[in-house]
């Protein structure tokens, strides 16, 4: 039983090294893929909240002076849930030839893209809140709900990449569902509006999708300095 137990303690201490390794790994092959290295970072969802921001604050002239926090808010928070479960679809067969030379659990693979897009996803929040301070926006005590903000997303965005992760190589053919299914939901989640100015029953079956709630819930600590809906976060958190 002693030596079971310590085989297995063993075991778990390997995987997690090797975790350590591959999110480390794949920081450095990101940084060095590019000539910006770490700054490509930030410059990459600038560029992607720029062409956003000009298509619908510019040329369609949508919201008011307060629309580009708000816009930058909901996409920050997207991209992290978005480009997470693309990558994450193919970490099993991008990761074949490794595992067939060793064994290594498969839930490992997705997990490392999780880790290292939520290790990107924190520095450009940092960069969103160092903004905000600049526009105006002021520290508040909801702030504190940032915390239990980050984990529950974590939650969502582990579980949906698993999940892909677990089904597409089986299903190939999903990835084209997945990647159309996305962008829908990119547009059905209130980035570009607030779900609550919606007509009903719009805006009760908006907010059955969990991204509509958490962008909400970063809208309100961050820019009006409200409560999220603990109830709803609760629910995203047990559903994971």
């Amino acid at each position: 039983m002693h030596c079971s137990r310590a085989l297995e303690k063993s075991s778990v201490t390997k995987y997690l090294e090797l975790i350590q390794y591959k999110v480390l790994a794949e920081l450095r092959v990101e940084m060095a893929r590019a000539y910006l290295g770490l700054l490509w970072w930030v410059v990459e969802p600038l560029l992607y909240m720029t062409v956003f921001y000009v298509i619908f604050a510019i040329l369609f002239e949508r919201g008011g002076p307060g629309f580009v926090p708000f816009l930058l808010c909901g996409l920050v928070v997207w991209r992290w849930f978005d480009s997470t479960a693309r990558s994450g679809m193919e970490a099993i067969p991008s990761n074949r030839s490794l595992m067939q030379q060793v064994y290594v659990p498969k839930l490992l693979f997705p997990l490392i893209i999780v880790l290292v897009n939520t290790i990107k996803f924190l520095i450009i929040l940092a960069l969103l809140i160092v903004f905000l301070l600049v526009y105006g926006a002021g520290i508040n005590v909801q702030w504190m709900a940032l915390p239990v903000l980050i984990v529950t997303q974590f939650l969502l965005v582990a579980t949906t990449t698993s999940a892909l992760a677990m089904v597409v190589p089986f299903l190939p053919d999903l990835r084209i569902f997945v990647n159309n299914g996305l962008t829908l939901l990119f547009f059905l989640s209130g980035v570009f509006f607030a779900l609550r100015e919606m007509p009903e029953p719009w805006q009760s079956l908006l907010y059955l999708n969990p991204m509509a709630v958490l962008i909400e819930s970063f809208r309100n600590v961050l820019l009006e300095a409200r409560s999220p809906d603990w109830y709803a976060l609760g629910l995203i958190q047990i559903g994971s």
